[in-house]
């Protein structure tokens, strides 16, 4: 087959000029047929879409870019690919991003705010814009990156940018209320990274829970938001003298679990514990955790439409109003138990 200027490379790509030497129309014909569907006659867009496929012919994003500015792809960056909490999130990120025809691009931070800043200048040139979870960013920092691109915050919030933060107020309401009807009365926060809001913000809506019903309350922390961050607090745990604890994710309270199992220390009989988020495997520890759980696969929808109608200039507000009203909720297992 032959192409513009010359003899088509062997193992090159194939082009819209190959394309239209099979299919027996004009170059321009092939581009209007890929690029925008539904443009020009039935039978001629099906018979170019049938060369393109037997010649495994695929579009170019950067190419596509070039006259309208758009690649059609977006990222997510998230704090920790390893962390079960993420999977449903970018589950439903992605599920709503191919929906609308867009290419959803995964990188992680590794908890590292320097690590996040040096993977979102990598990728922006690449994306039409950005879901950031659970960054560990400053705020500076993300609103110089929204003033690049269009971003929105998924468990995070930051006055003028659009944010995707489930309402855990309820759950969080129902954990200390099933604590207190249990007989505690005192119970501590086992805290995440220094950089999180969202711990930040757990932290604050238990406090406030915690004095409104008569318990006790510590906050016990920074923790790393992992299973080894929780057996490390052990001791800080032991020496508080709570007989419940609330983890900042179920990480950190299988984490907990692990630790004390090994000092002999029993749950729930002797601690009652409670984590967040209610991941993948929660349900399968010994003791099952009880937690408090967030519907991350729906926020995750609801942060990529309001992105994708930003970079389309479309009205975000309809996805930002319903993500307003998602709400986690306490699923009780059998980490928790009165108090002797």
């Amino acid at each position: 087959m032959a192409e513009t200027g010359g003899k088509k490379r062997k193992n090159s790509l194939p082009t819209i000029y190959d394309i239209a030497e099979l299919a027996g129309v004009n170059p321009s014909t092939v581009s209007r047929a890929l690029n925008n569907p539904g443009r020009i006659n039935a039978v001629t867009e099906a018979k170019i879409k049938d060369a393109a496929k037997k010649l495994n012919y695929h579009v170019n994003p950067f190419a596509r870019a070039l006259p309208t500015g758009k690649t059609k792809m977006i990222a997510c960056i998230v704090a920790d690919i390893t962390n079960p909490m993420f999977f449903d999130a970018v589950r439903g990120a992605e599920a709503q991003a191919s929906d609308l025809g867009y290419t959803l691009v995964i990188a992680e931070s590794q908890e590292s705010s320097s690590l996040e800043a040096a993977t979102v200048e990598r990728i922006m040139p690449s994306v039409d814009g950005v879901v950031l979870v659970t960054s560990r960013l400053e705020d500076a920092e993300v609103k110089e990156i929204a003033s690049r691109k269009p971003v929105v915050l998924m468990n995070r919030r930051i006055d003028g940018l659009a944010d995707v933060v489930a309402d855990i107020s309820a759950g969080i309401e129902q954990a200390v209320r099933h604590l207190k009807e249990l007989g505690h009365e005192s119970v501590a926060y086992l805290s995440g990274p220094s950089t999180s809001w969202m711990s930040k913000h757990r932290w604050q809506l238990i406090f406030d829970s915690a004095v409104k019903q008569g318990l006790k309350v510590v906050e016990i922390g920074p923790n790393e938001p992992v299973v080894d961050g929780g057996k490390a607090s052990v001791d800080l745990v032991l020496a508080s003298g709570v007989s419940a604890v609330i983890a900042y994710n179920d990480l950190i309270a299988i984490g907990l679990m692990s630790g004390l199992a090994e000092r002999g220390v029993s749950v729930p009989s002797q601690l009652s514990i409670i984590g967040f988020d209610d991941i993948f495997g929660s349900d399968l520890t010994t003791p099952a955790l009880t937690t408090i759980k967030s519907p991350l696969e729906s926020a995750g929808k609801l942060a990529v439409q309001a992105l994708l109608a930003d970079i389309e200039d479309h009205d975000a507000e309809q996805a930002l109003e319903t993500a307003k009203r998602l709400a986690g909720h306490l699923v009780m297992r059998a980490s928790t138990a009165a108090k002797k």
